[in-house]
């Protein structure tokens, strides 16, 4: 097992609070390389309020946030980037291929297959179950 982290210290890592921050755990990984997390899904999150109130469906944005996470986990542990922030550079190949509802364990994983200096491409994916729900390239930017 590599890089395993609780809430606390994704916390440490991300500027992210609730209800944004979206990555329960990191499961394994390895810094810079790559990063596995989990999201497990409660009908008390607020999203579900709004989406939707007669069917509760987790937003395909999140999951896709979710992911990103991950992958910002997977390079900000990295000790030169102590301290830095992730932003999204862009989303390209997102599918969503099924639903996220309240119960489901989440698992996502998120590797970084390009990087030139601050700037880098993820490939993520979202399982429940083992079926793939979400997967997607997200580009990403370190910045300050």
């Amino acid at each position: 097992m590599g890089l395993q982290l609780n809430s606390n210290e994704i916390a440490a890592l991300l500027p992210h609070r609730f209800p944004f921050a979206l990555v329960d755990r990191i499961t394994d990984g390895e810094p810079g390389v790559w990063a596995k997390g989990r999201k497990c899904v409660s009908v008390g999150e607020p999203v579900f309020c709004g989406h939707f109130p007669q069917e509760h469906v987790m937003p395909g944005v999140l999951l896709i946030e979710a992911m990103a996470q991950v992958g910002a986990v997977a390079i900000l542990s990295l000790p030169e980037y102590a301290g830095k922030i992730v932003y999204f550079g862009g989303i390209r190949k997102a599918r969503f291929r099924g639903k996220v509802t309240p119960g489901d364990v989440v698992e996502l994983e998120c590797r970084l297959i390009q990087r030139r200096g601050p700037i880098g491409v993820g490939a993520a994916t979202a399982k429940v179950d083992g079926q793939i729900v979400a997967d997607a390239e997200l580009t990403f930017a370190i910045g300050e």
